[in-house]
């Protein structure tokens, strides 16, 4: 079906969704993005790609313009929380063959997906119905405008709507685990991917170019705290290496904080709606895959529609084609974060003599083809 004129639209314009508009243009689609934000800059945040995230760049013909961003990552390296190495991942080794591991900021990501896709957005269009039809989907949006499509792809995150209106799943389930980002500049001398694990909780700082810093902390936890920065101060005040030097730089406007959800949904598709990133399969940022799985998806989806002989073949083959990767990283997700609740007397000795195997192996998967 590659360059038919099938009427597509992909509600969303963050990463999945720019990444799936930018994939059905190089198959000769045109579909329509919408989103209900205003235009604007996203949150100041870091973002690491592993390889895999690289190789589905190149397939999106991607790659160029991303390599002069942010700094490309050699090593994962682990430490407790004095300080103390634990183990360390060669990504370069990991990662042979695949691609290369990049840090960059979230925002400069996003341009060049925007800029990929065509850049038209039309923003402020909420999806209030859709009703799905033998052959299409109807949509209204929130002025009362209604037109049909062939396919329409949700790209709206773990609290998507277009979810709830094709009853396709509800709200995300909460991680029990609370996530605070910042973006540094002029930090610390910090070269390579670097986490200080503590007890149920744990720092990485990140390099993503110009001699900025990403910041990622997490706790178990249901609830936000009101003054954020108090907070990481009171958690890691204790922890040794760069962390005293990062706590006290940070300020109280640079740091965001929230909440981690999950989805995992008995299917993707119903009638010609189809769930795609976050939407479908969002889970704790442990592994780094968020972005990864939304650019492989745009890959994948693409290609299945042009192989197939109707959209319906289209959506059974992709979400085979994508159920397997996408289960993968949940299942290791879960077992990474699982170490977290483990004594550092019993976890630290295991990390120290097989732990850069471990956690080199959550992406063994994820290294073989789409």
């Amino acid at each position: 079906m590659g360059g038919s004129p099938l009427r597509i639209l992909v509600v969303g314009a963050g990463i999945a969704g720019l990444a799936v508009a930018r994939a059905l243009r190089l198959a000769g689609f045109r579909p329509d993005v919408t989103d209900k934000l205003p235009p604007g800059e996203s949150t100041a945040t870091g973002l690491y790609l592993p390889g895999n995230a690289a190789r589905a760049l190149r397939r999106l013909d991607l790659h160029d313009p991303v390599r002069p961003l942010g700094q490309v990552i050699h090593r994962q390296c682990f430490f407790d929380a004095t300080g103390a190495p634990l183990c360390e991942v060669d990504l370069d080794t990991l990662w042979a063959g695949v691609g290369e591991c990049r840090a960059l900021p979230r925002a400069d990501l996003h341009r060049v997906l925007l800029s990929g896709a065509g850049g038209a957005v039309r923003h402020g269009a909420e999806v209030r119905a859709l009703d799905l039809l033998p052959g299409g989907v109807g949509v209204t949006f929130t002025d009362n405008t209604t037109t049909e499509y062939d396919l329409v792809i949700g790209a709206d995150g773990p609290r998507s709507s277009v979810r709830a209106l094709a009853a396709l799943g509800g709200p995300p389930r909460p991680v029990g685990q609370v996530v605070y980002r910042a973006v540094l500049r002029d930090g610390p001398p910090v070269s390579e991917w670097t986490a200080l694990l503590g007890q149920r909780s744990g720092l990485l700082l990140v390099p993503i170019g110009e001699g900025r810093l990403h910041c990622y902390a997490d706790e178990a936890g249901t609830k936000t705290p009101a003054d954020p920065l108090a907070r990481l101060r009171e958690l890691f005040g204790e922890y040794r290496g760069p962390v005293p030097e990062v706590l006290e730089m940070l300020t109280p406007d640079q740091v965001h904080v929230g909440l981690t959800d999950e989805v995992e949904l008995g299917r993707w598709y119903r009638g010609r709606v189809l769930l795609v990133g976050d939407a479908a399969h969002a889970t704790a940022p442990t592994l780094s895959q968020g972005a990864a799985m939304a650019l492989e998806d745009a890959v994948v989806l693409a290609e299945s529609l042009c192989a197939a002989s109707s959209v319906d073949a289209a959506l059974v083959a992709y979400e085979s084609r994508r159920r397997p990767r996408t289960r993968w990283v949940a299942d290791r997700t879960r077992d990474r974060n699982r170490t977290r609740d483990v004594p550092p007397a019993l976890r630290d000795p295991l990390l120290r003599g097989r732990g850069g195997r471990i956690f080199g192996g959550h992406y063994r998967l994820l290294i073989g083809p789409l």
